[in-house]
């Protein structure tokens, strides 16, 4: 297979403001193996970034570095045009929250509690906390039926609403979705994905989605990269790869 080179990164115009998040020249690994090799990637600010790539080309990895759940070796992350070093409550503060691969919830308590620990998490009571659960209630109304269920006897695609709506209570101005679809028909990843979009657009979030799933993924981006091996090999929007052999093809 001939190599496919990334295109080369756009300067921004003096106007545009920066990206939600950046690296530049990013390095990182486990035990001595390398993962990201020089890894440069925006997120646009009041987008959807659609991030793809074979198992192991390191996107879990961008996004535990991105949280601060991991440090880099070598390179920079910038949150909303200035350094920083990522820590999980600093990006909290700085309204960043994170959806990890797999179900974020707590097995053991209901759907209400794991959303009343969330609040308590950001320091939210009251009344202001009562209207942070209609607005994610309003987003995700089917967490409305299992509302006093446990959480560990949901469904997969229940049990990612219920992760997903625990992240929106704190309003994030960026989001990080690590492979919502896990486990999930089609049809329910539509139905998880296209109120998010419809949230993103309305407030003007940002969102940084992992995914491979790429059909449903695609409809509710607005740009594209593809990492292979830790570094990106493609950028452009959903309609460049809307032939997904050419997609398959990078692989």
């Amino acid at each position: 297979m001939s190599a496919t080179i990334a295109e080369p990164r756009q300067a921004p115009s003096p106007t545009a403001p920066p990206p939600a998040l950046e690296t530049r020249g990013l390095v990182s690994g486990y035990g001595g193996r390398e993962v990201l090799s020089g890894l440069d990637i925006a997120l646009p600010q009041g987008e959807v970034l659609c991030l793809v790539g074979h198992n192991g080309a390191g996107k879990s990895t961008l996004m535990k570095l991105l949280f601060g759940l991991h440090q880099p070796s070598a390179g920079t992350i910038l949150l909303r045009g200035a350094p920083v070093r990522p820590r999980p409550e600093l990006m909290a503060r700085e309204g960043v929250a994170y959806v990890p691969e797999g179900r974020g919830v707590f097995p053991g308590l209901a759907v209400r509690e794991n959303f009343a620990l969330a609040l308590w998490s950001a320091r939210l009571a009251g009344a202001e906390a009562e209207a942070r659960t209609e607005e994610v209630l309003t987003v995700l109304p089917r967490i409305r039926e299992f509302w006093t269920r446990r959480a560990g006897t949901l469904s997969g695609g229940q049990q990612q609403m219920v992760s997903i709506g625990r992240a929106l209570l704190s309003r994030p101005s960026i989001l990080l979705l690590d492979e919502p679809s896990i486990g999930l028909a089609p049809k329910t990843f539509q139905d998880l994905l296209a109120p998010i979009r419809e949230l993103q657009q309305r407030l003007g979030m940002s969102v940084l989605l992992v995914e491979q799933n790429v059909g449903e993924a695609f409809a509710v981006s607005d740009r594209v990269v593809v990492m292979k091996s830790g570094q990106v090999i493609f950028r452009g929007v959903p309609a460049d790869l809307a032939d997904h052999a050419k997609l398959m093809e990078m692989f």
